[in-house]
């Protein structure tokens, strides 16, 4: 097929040639192919300023990330045929990882398909296209997933804040079958209810499974407080494994009616009880009625989403984290998790670490968790290894 060609300046296709697979705008040479002359999503040769071609992209003229290269061979573009083949070698790593259909099966560069995330209940899949390439080529998608796995529905849930970046609309719509209003999905011994239409993001966060997991083991016997718990995940998931008590914070009155719902699809309804309000109010709320947990999960939102939030994203860590700590016991276990990439692994532990010591306490890392094998990690990008956790013993003195 005939492509454009798009030229780097002198020495800026080292990054490239090291195994990262972006370019950014300042690195095109724009006096030999002007980014104006492209259409996003647009297929491309590139090369280096010396005419040695690098691989294919697609191209987005209108951001920062302005091409991703999709493969080393310079005529290999994204069609059926090759997003057939990745998504096979995605889907083998799962297979071997996991007993049962219910997974992340696309985690965007990590499984060399940049800008799209698909996420796996069953015989139901619900994707996001977050750049311009992917979109271009949105039907070839869907047709090499339904070869792939023979899907019963997909749902696109392209309504995330990436796509307003690569000036794509927000929308969400059904392009093969009919989704149902609910999937249930198998974790940790837990089962769930989740909504592909209607739930955050694709409607389950697969990433954190290992650590929840993690933390069954110091919830056995405990009463439990779930921050920031969504669905349920957390609360529910240690009420199966033998917590005495969870409690479970959370914002969303449709989540929270899901939590129910999921508490008594477990048998654990009389374990588990819910406050509706902000994290922050109702975590400052439990320590002036002087409530004390054995074990305090807080899994926020990202407060930081971009560079120029990282110091006042960390504060909120840290006031999050020692509000936490301060309705522990004399001798409590804190799970903290933070998706933001902007906040680094050693910033994190020295936030909690102050937080302790605010309080006059002890913190003793006890174990350290990251996102499952099912949000690969590509070593060239940074960016795709996001997610911090730490299980810390909090102790007096």
């Amino acid at each position: 097929m005939d492509m454009a060609t798009l030229i780097l300046k002198k020495h800026e296709e080292r990054r490239l040639r090291a195994g990262h697979l972006w370019v950014y705008s300042n690195e095109v040479d724009t006096a030999r192919t002007p980014l104006t002359g492209f259409e996003p999503g647009q297929t491309v040769r590139i090369e280096a300023s010396d005419g040695k071609v690098l691989g294919a992209a697609y191209v987005n003229p209108h951001s920062l990330i302005c091409a991703r290269l999709v493969s080393r061979h310079p005529e290999q573009a994204l069609d059926r045929s090759l997003l057939t083949h990745r998504l096979n070698v995605a889907l083998s790593l799962r297979e071997r990882v996991f007993d049962q259909p219910y997974y992340r099966l696309v985690h965007g560069e990590g499984d060399a398909l940049p800008g799209l995330i698909v996420d796996r209940y069953g015989d139901v899949l619900v994707a996001q296209f977050n750049t311009a390439g992917m979109e271009r080529v949105k039907q070839e998608v869907v047709a090499a997933l339904e070869k792939v796995l023979r899907p019963r529905a997909i749902v696109l849930r392209n309504d995330g804040g990436a796509r307003a970046l690569e000036g794509l609309e927000r929308c969400v719509e059904t392009v093969l079958g009919e989704s149902p209003d609910e999937v249930e999905i198998e974790e940790n011994g837990a089962r769930f209810g989740v909504s592909p239409l209607e739930g955050q993001k694709t409607g389950w966060f697969f990433d954190h499974r290992l650590n929840r997991e993690r933390t069954q083991r110091y919830a056995r016997g405990k009463r439990v407080l779930d921050v920031f718990s969504y669905i349920g995940a957390w609360g529910i998931e240690a009420a199966v494994a033998g917590a005495q008590e969870v409690v479970c914070v959370e914002s969303s009155e449709r989540a929270l009616d899901r939590l129910a719902s999921n508490a008594e699809r477990n048998g654990v309804d009389g374990k588990v009880s819910a406050i509706q309000g902000d994290a922050f109010d109702v975590l400052r709320a439990l320590r002036a009625e002087r409530e004390r947990f054995d074990v305090v999960v807080v899994d926020p939102p990202a407060f930081i989403k971009r560079k120029k939030d990282v110091k006042e994203g960390t504060r909120a860590y840290r006031r999050l984290n020692q509000m936490a700590m301060q309705l522990l016991g004399k001798d409590g276990i804190l799970a903290s998790g933070s998706c933001s990439y902007h906040l680094r692994p050693d910033v994190f532990t020295t936030t909690l670490l102050q937080a302790s010591r605010h309080l006059d306490r002890s913190l003793q890392i006890v174990e350290q968790g990251h996102q499952g094998p099912d949000h690969p990690v590509h070593p060239a990008i940074a960016e795709t290894d996001y997610l911090k956790f730490y299980l810390g013993r909090v102790v007096l003195g």
